[in-house]
């Protein structure tokens, strides 16, 4: 697993996330390369490493990628926060007791974050 430049290990799908937003404010779609570099300028991150990411990303549709001479080019299709709501749906999704975990998910909650949750649950969900 690769570190962050502040050291330490990242958290489990920070990189993806961290990849996600490189992506999203790009201008243009991105080689692995030009990824590694704009995270990671002092070439401390492996590019094999974002390579895996960035195919990890395809296959879960999270990014475009289209053939640029020999390498990959590749785009966002959905903001990084979509990719943290789908990885929670999945987590969701194979966990039989629900309502624990999404009690104990509020119960930890910031109350400014509490609040949010409160207020999105009121809004009509037709109004997206």
């Amino acid at each position: 697993m690769t570190t962050p430049a502040g050291g330490g290990r990242r958290r489990p799908g920070q990189l993806e996330t961290e990849i996600m937003t490189v992506l999203d404010t790009a201008v243009r779609p991105l080689t692995p390369g030009e990824v590694r570099d704009l995270l990671e300028p002092d070439g401390s991150l492996a590019y094999s490493t974002v390579v895996t990411t960035l195919t990890r990303l395809f296959e879960k549709g999270a990014v475009a990628r289209h053939r640029d001479g020999r390498a990959f080019r590749y785009g966002a299709l959905s903001a990084p926060a979509g990719l943290v709501a789908d990885r929670m749906s999945r987590l969701m999704a194979v966990e039989p007791d629900r309502a624990t975990v999404l009690r104990r998910f509020v119960a930890n909650l910031s109350a400014d974050d509490e609040r949010l949750l409160r207020e999105l649950l009121q809004e009509d969900p037709s109004a997206d």
